[in-house]
């Protein structure tokens, strides 16, 4: 693609986002920009991190939580660990919590509460890694970034018919984006390039007639823009097996115990259980008369599909559990917990017999 076209591709993007932007909780319109409202940096950052491998619609109400609990990162470096883990419930990815914890503390505290501008230098902060930091400088401070994420690699690689398949292609698309970055409002570019591959040039079925990149669409022109991005094929996961334990006094008070800060769902609440593997040991918390409850509870991680056994079991007294705590029936909410375990609560209690 000349250069004249990649400038006048630009063009016709800015023009489209201008008038079809998404209205987005922590996203400044274009047009308030134009009026001199500037983006917060928090609102961006808060809003990467939790887009990481998250639909829009599953993060909007979280985000506005964490705004009405910790309005600013002063705020949030403040807030105890485990109501922060608590909040993320059900965003997965659970180091992304953690991280941002250490993230809004080193902030407050190492940079006096204000974000870094320089993608090098945000890249210094925890849990910020080359994508995050290019969004952030991109969108919060204007910087001329390359911000690419899963939307942009299926644009750019219509736009440009790259037919080697990722994750191969990454270094191609990304210098293939770079060229259509302008200098001139980077951020909306960056913005306008998620848009579009968010609402029109969709995984399955772009829509390209109403594409403002129509014309210098080399996929759209081969007949191929439905094919694109190619993937290598993935191996299948593996599956883990494992137990779950559900304990319940007869005041209703439930044993839970909270995982170690390092690993998978760490830091979190959840029931005890044993290990995940292929050959799992059983390992129930205390001796009782534990029933099997019909049917499983699957889950998939990132690396592994994992399908758990549970168990039940219902005492009238204290017991001397191995670990894990009874917190009170009052006190017990399922939606402060990961999905993996409200979805073994949801299975166990409809085993659990009435109080």
């Amino acid at each position: 693609m000349r250069d004249d076209d990649v400038k006048a591709a630009g063009g016709a993007l800015l023009d489209w986002y201008d008038r079809h932007a998404r209205v987005l909780p922590w996203r400044v319109a274009p047009a308030d920009l134009r009026a001199g409202v500037r983006p917060d940096p928090y609102r961006v950052w808060l809003s990467e991190v939790m887009l990481q491998q998250t639909t829009v619609a599953a993060v909007g109400p979280k985000f506005e939580r964490f705004l009405s609990l910790w309005p600013d990162v002063h705020a949030l470096a403040g807030a105890a660990d485990a109501d922060v883990m608590a909040e993320w419930a059900g965003l997965g990815y659970y180091a992304r919590a953690r991280n941002l914890l250490k993230c809004a503390r080193a902030v407050s505290g190492e940079w006096e509460g204000e974000f870094p501008r320089e993608r090098a230098e945000l890249l210094t902060l925890p849990g910020i890694g080359p994508y995050t930091a290019a969004a952030i400088s991109a969108i919060a401070f204007d910087r001329p970034e390359v911000v690419v994420d899963g939307n942009v690699e299926r644009v750019v690689s219509r736009l440009f018919a790259v037919e080697t398949p990722l994750p191969q292609a990454k270094p191609e698309l990304t210098e293939l984006a770079g060229k259509l970055t302008p200098a001139r409002r980077p951020g909306d570019h960056a913005q306008a390039m998620m848009d579009l591959g968010a609402t029109i040039c969709s995984p399955t079925k772009p829509a390209c007639g109403i594409c403002p990149l129509v014309t210098p669409c080399r996929a759209r022109a081969a007949g191929n823009a439905a094919e694109l991005p190619r993937k290598s094929r993935k191996a299948p996961k593996p599956v883990r097996l494992g137990y779950a334990y559900v304990a319940r006094r007869s005041d209703g008070a439930l044993l839970l115990e909270r995982r170690p800060p390092r690993g998978l769902l760490g830091g979190m609440l959840g029931w005890p259980g044993s290990d995940w593997g292929d050959s799992p040991t059983e390992a129930p918390p205390f001796a009782a008369d534990w029933q099997e409850v019909p049917g499983e509870v699957r889950h998939t991680f990132t690396h592994f599909h994992l399908r758990l056994a549970i168990r039940v079991a219902c005492v009238s007294h204290e017991v001397g559990a191995s670990r894990g705590d009874f917190v009170d029936k009052a006190e017990f909410e399922p939606s402060s917990l990961p999905t993996l375990m409200r979805k073994v609560w949801k299975l166990a209690e409809s085993s659990l017999p009435p109080l």
